[in-house]
């Protein structure tokens, strides 16, 4: 059967009238594009690299490596999934498909609450960066909250003007810090030319081995949240069932080199230092590296830390509220939630529950702290650790039910073109991949609040499982409901 061949006759049609988002709006570029300004360089290494170095040391590249083969592992799951039965639904459908309407409730809710808390750290963290550039280059004290509110409206508007003039502002601010990132990285490279040497590819330099390389595993993980983007537009795309996986391919092998040089330049430009990199005196290393080259390297580098996260905003609220627009047109969740604009085809509904619930979620953070008495925490960058982790908890979760799923559903539903290695052997390595960071995410001993997490991760689990089986039995017809809706039908 080829990768184009209609849907096997077990797999439950779609509903004759359902809400359709924009058909073939998009390109391959557009998808890509789209996929690597959600993992969003820039804004994912300026603030995640210095903590990735503290646990790992100056081999912090090696786990760059190690996440660079868990995510093309995952990779290998979602391509698979998205060749059979592409869907705006994604893991969701993947999962509902193959366990039933339980699995994909419970599946919805997981997704939806790990990207939403993730979602939170962008919308604060995009008024925060900006605030942090214009106080040291203008002397201005802003509140970050206010240019949190301005460039959330400004995205919130592009997204529901059409998911094509949105996803293609958010690939123009990703080429514009790609360029930016990789020429200060160069230019390090040519500076410190004269003593570049391989100690942060020696695993010798790993601190304490083995445990010090899986302590910064997950944070390195973390730097290529959003490689999932592609599937979620798979509706709005030409040829999903090619594109998707090629955007997969591309975007995390493309996002791969660039992490490893702009790592590699950052640890010689600090003169292979892991304590002065890793300094409470250095707030972004990055750019510090930026500051010892050429002061206007670092206001580029200022602008594409800004124009970064403004993207990540962008398209990360486009692919991943279509996953709770996709659950809610399905009768996973509410149904006004799978509502799109009768002209523009694009979820408004999705778009504002999924920033809203984020909003909320910051202002709870907020209050927490101001009730507890420590306002002086009430940093966006703080913020950016706490729920960063949160979140990647839970989306770490979705990831292994989505290659424990890969071999049942190949089975079932395309037993003639089941592989053991595709659909046996790299799924089993992916769940192995996903444990590690998991492990040290949730393991005994983390400092407060980070210790809470796995709690409350495990609270949230528990409360969806719950929500889950009341919805079924409410209404038995939703396992057959889940995936009716394939992308290119």
């Amino acid at each position: 059967m080829s990768e184009a061949a209609p849907v096997p006759f077990t797999e439950t049609k779609a509903p004759e009238s359902p809400e359709r988002l924009h058909r073939g709006a998009l390109r391959l570029i557009d998808i890509s594009a789209s996929t690597m300004a959600n993992i969003g360089p820039a804004y994912s290494f300026f603030f995640a690299f210095g903590l990735i170095v503290s646990t790992a040391g100056i081999a912090a590249p090696l786990t760059i490596i190690a996440a660079i083969v868990a995510v093309a592992l995952l990779g290998n799951t979602l391509s698979q999934f998205s060749r059979a039965h592409p869907s705006t639904g994604g893991f969701i459908t993947f999962v509902g498909k193959t366990f039933g309407g339980g699995s994909a409730v419970t599946t919805a809710l997981l997704a939806g609450a790990g990207y939403i808390i993730a979602i939170s750290s962008v919308l604060v963290v995009s008024g925060g960066f900006l605030s942090l550039m214009l106080n040291y280059y203008l002397g201005w004290n802003v509140p970050w909250v206010v240019f949190t509110i301005l460039l959330t409206a400004g995205a919130m508007a592009m997204m529901i003007r059409g998911v094509a003039p949105s996803t293609k502002l958010a690939g123009f601010f990703f080429g514009f810090e790609l360029i930016v990132l990789l020429v200060v990285a160069v230019a390090t490279l040519i500076k410190n030319g004269g003593h570049l040497a391989g100690s942060p590819f020696n695993p010798h330099h790993i601190n304490n081995g083995f445990s010090g390389l899986a302590a910064g595993f997950p944070l390195a993980v973390y730097l290529f949240i959003g490689w999932e983007n592609s599937a979620a537009l798979a509706e709005e795309t030409g040829n999903p069932r090619r594109n998707v996986p090629r955007a997969v391919y591309m975007s995390v092998a493309l996002m791969g080199f660039t992490y490893l040089l702009l790592a590699y330049a950052t640890v010689s430009g600090f003169k292979y230092n892991g304590a002065a990199l890793t300094s409470t005196s250095v707030t972004i290393p990055f750019i510090t590296v930026a500051h010892g080259v050429a002061g206007w390297l670092a206001f580029i580098a200022y602008l594409a830390g800004t124009t970064s996260t403004v993207g990540v905003l962008i398209a990360a609220v486009n692919s991943q509220c279509r996953l709770v627009f996709n659950a809610g047109r399905e009768g996973l969740l509410p149904r006004w939630i799978g509502r799109v604009h009768p002209t523009r085809l694009t979820p408004i509904n999705a778009i504002f529950a999924f920033v809203a619930i984020a909003g909320v979620i910051v202002v709870g953070w907020a209050l927490g702290h101001l009730i507890g008495g420590s306002t002086g925490s009430l940093n966006p960058f703080n913020y950016f650790n706490e729920s960063g982790t949160m979140g990647t908890i839970l989306i770490l979760v979705v990831y292994f039910l989505a290659n424990l799923a890969l071999p049942f559903y190949y089975r079932r539903y395309r037993p003639a073109e089941f592989n053991v290695v595709k659909h046996g052997v790299l799924p089993v390595l992916g769940m192995a991949a996903i444990a590690v960071p998991v492990y040290y995410l949730c393991k005994p001993g983390q400092p407060d609040p980070y210790n809470w997490f796995p709690y409350m991760a495990l609270g949230l689990a528990v409360v969806f499982v719950a929500y889950a089986v009341l919805a079924t039995r409410r209404d038995p017809a939703l396992g057959d409901r889940v995936g009716s809706i394939i992308a290119d039908d």
